[in-house]
């Protein structure tokens, strides 16, 4: 495992990062999104970073502020900031052609990340080789928390601003009226994006987090040359058994080697 650094992000937190793989080998190169409430130290980010060591290209992951090593208060962090960090991280420690892989709402940021360079840095958005996206969570502060709420989760966030969600994988976590209230100012699937890149959606439809109607909802919000959605049958919310390992290694794979014009 590749050795922990800090990167002062814009907003004054120290990020934590990994840069896995050769850099400078000129080969089109990997970068982690991870989830909510997720660290890169998980099986899908070692998948990755191991695939980059592999094939001799570089890998970058990293944690959100309030996330895994990185600084900062989980109940403080936003879309926006976890937005800015990601894109300066991109920004900062990537070269060349990229393949961005989000998952849950990592598949959220990877798209905003997208659609923020392609407006502002148009440049670095034609870098991006490929979105893969992990039951992506776009718009999850609306579609899947608020909008599914009961009416006393929201009282109690709009009364505490903040409310403890039970969790299938540990403890309780927190979500706040923060996030809700600045998530708003990030939803996209209503107005779409349009991808010049290929696109690869891999979704479970066992999965109770983000189920795959809104995977649907995802795909067709996209429009593109090369967008596919990919149906895991029994696949839950991880997606981390070794059959969806393989298929996730693949996947980004084929991407990148397309990207190096090994493959078509």
């Amino acid at each position: 495992m590749s050795d922990i650094k800090f990167e002062n992000a814009p907003d004054g937190l120290r990020i934590a990062y990994r840069l896995d793989g050769p850099g400078g080998s000129g080969r089109c190169g990997i970068v982690w999104l991870g989830g909510f409430k997720s660290d890169m130290t998980g099986s899908k980010a070692e998948t990755l970073a191991a695939l980059a060591r592999e094939t001799r290209r570089p890998c970058l992951r990293f944690d959100y502020s309030g996330h895994g090593a990185s600084e900062g208060v989980f109940t403080e962090g936003t879309i926006s900031a976890w937005l800015d960090q990601s894109c300066h991280m991109v920004l900062t420690h990537t070269r060349g052609p990229q393949v961005l892989v989000g998952s849950s709402m990592g598949g959220w940021l990877a798209l905003l990340l997208y659609r923020r360079l392609c407006q502002s840095n148009p440049q670095a958005a034609r870098r991006m080789a490929g979105l893969v996206l992990l039951a992506p969570a776009a718009d999850m502060t609306a579609d899947l928390m608020w909008d599914q709420f009961p009416e006393d989760v929201r009282a109690q966030l709009t009364r505490n601003g903040v409310w403890l969600r039970p969790s299938l994988y540990g403890d309780a976590y927190a979500i706040t009226a923060q996030l809700i209230e600045d998530g708003r100012r990030h939803l996209m699937l209503s107005d779409g994006l349009a991808v010049t890149c290929p696109v690869r959606i891999l979704q479970g439809d066992a999965d109770p987090d983000v189920p795959a109607a809104h995977a649907m909802k995802v795909f067709t919000a996209l429009s593109g040359p090369d967008v596919t959605l990919t149906l895991i049958k029994g696949g839950d919310h991880r997606l981390s058994t070794p059959g969806n390992l393989t298929l996730l290694r693949e996947t980004v794979l084929r991407l990148a080697e397309r990207a190096d014009g090994l493959s078509v």
